[in-house]
């Protein structure tokens, strides 16, 4: 039997075999993924070697008893290509620049840099779940924990823009000057590594807004400080931007920070204006009747009303919220926790039989959490974005995701810029 009859991208979702991937130092199905979406450009080279391992390893464990050759895996490689996945988000066609995605959780970056004619070629993020939906929806298994040298030596040369969504932590600093040794240790250290390596064309950093009194501002002031004395980039003030102005009815507000390799000769740059554009929340909200699940239970809701109360006699604002249709929600939150502070009112079920383990009944006030879906609206995430894991996953992953259009609106200033060069 020819290889290419015996082969499908079915056959690479075996999970005992992507279990067996994941204790490998080499991530060879990350290569495999990046090899097929990146076979018309020179990045493919990067993943090539390990691409045919993986195929290799795959007839190993389907067809132990055949023993291919790399030659061999090399041809069922290139048979592959042509049998790709439909994804929902493909790379676009004839892009206009390269982009990497560094802890890139479910692809926000990823989202809003292809819809400006950017292709990625790298992707890293660790979490496995994350995985799952970064997959589902780019076709790429993101390559994993970017703090390892293996993992770094995956990345191509020759890309525009690094972004990441990086986590803070703190610096050891004191009696330093506060520059890019002093960031051992620390997420930041890894991205600054990679810079100073790869040299990319500009860099766009998201943050929590937290990171400007992080650490009594100092986190900041380093990484501003590696950014631009260590690494040579013009990085101007970084700005607060805030989703609700770009397009999504969410109060979320994150610190971008963007920069320019200082020999391009770029001296300003301008973040983008808040658009026109009014939305509430009934414009993300579902039409149809949302499952039971969802609604909260009578003994529930009582609980929440007791302790709002108990904290308001005690002068805090702490407590459950109900979102008004016509309102604006608040940040959906890193975990996915703090889903009672965006409970709305939604008297379309007639059916209030429980279908999960809950005390007391269903509440009759038509009380109820977001849905996973609405909270991917309210990070301006698509409706034919897959939703693959459980809701407490989804959660999760939308709660730490970037809003997709505040993102995709610095991205479109970025590439404006450097379409002048």
């Amino acid at each position: 039997m020819l290889l290419k009859e015996k082969i499908s991208i079915e056959h690479f979702e075996d999970k005992k075999f992507k279990i067996r991937l994941i204790e490998s130092e080499k991530d060879t199905a990350a290569a495999f993924t990046h090899y097929l979406h990146n076979h018309k450009n020179g990045v493919s080279q990067f993943y090539k070697p390990d691409a045919i391992e993986h195929v290799k390893n795959l007839f190993d464990y389907k067809f132990p008893e055949e023993k291919i050759s790399k030659v061999a895996a090399e041809e069922a490689l290139q048979y592959l290509i042509f049998q790709q996945e439909s994804i929902p988000f493909p790379a676009p066609k004839r892009p206009e620049f390269k982009f990497i995605d560094l802890f890139a959780g479910i692809g926000g970056f990823r989202l809003a840099f292809q819809n400006l004619k950017g292709k990625c070629v790298f992707t890293s993020e660790w979490d496995k779940y994350s995985k799952q939906t970064y997959q589902a929806n780019f076709g790429e298994v993101p390559f994993g924990d970017i703090t390892k040298k293996s993992t770094k030596n995956y990345i191509p040369d020759g890309f525009d823009v690094l972004c990441a969504g990086f986590p803070c932590q703190a610096f050891s600093i004191a009696g330093k000057r506060g520059g890019f040794e002093d960031t051992r240790g620390t997420l930041f250290f890894d991205v600054a590594e990679i810079i100073k390596k790869k040299k990319p064309k500009a860099i766009f950093l998201e943050n929590v807004k937290g990171l400007r009194s992080h650490d009594k501002g100092k986190t900041l002031v380093t990484i501003l400080n590696v950014l631009r004395e260590d690494l040579g980039y013009f990085v101007p003030e970084p700005q607060v931007m805030n989703a609700k102005e770009f397009g999504v009815p969410q109060n979320r507000e994150r610190i971008f920070i963007v920069g320019f390799r200082k020999d391009l000769g770029i001296t300003e740059f301008e973040y983008p204006k808040p658009t026109k554009k009014k939305v509430t929340l009934e414009d993300i909200l579902e039409t149809e009747t949302v499952s039971v699940k969802y609604y909260l239970s009578e003994t529930y809701v009582n609980t929440l009303r007791n302790h709002k109360a108990r904290h308001a006699s005690k002068g805090n604002g702490f407590g459950y919220e109900i979102i008004p249709n016509n309102g604006t929600a608040n940040a959906v939150v890193c975990g996915g926790m703090g889903r009672e502070r965006n409970l709305v009112y939604d008297f379309k079920l007639k059916d209030f039989t429980p279908i999960t383990n809950i005390r007391g009944e269903v509440n009759r006030e038509g009380i109820r959490k977001m849905t996973p879906r609405e909270w991917a609206r309210l990070q301006g995430f698509p409706d034919n974005f897959k939703i693959v894991v459980s809701d407490a996953q989804a959660y999760k992953q939308f709660g730490n995701s970037v809003a997709v259009p505040a993102i995709q609106a610095t991205a479109k200033k970025i590439i404006e810029k450097l379409k002048t060069l």
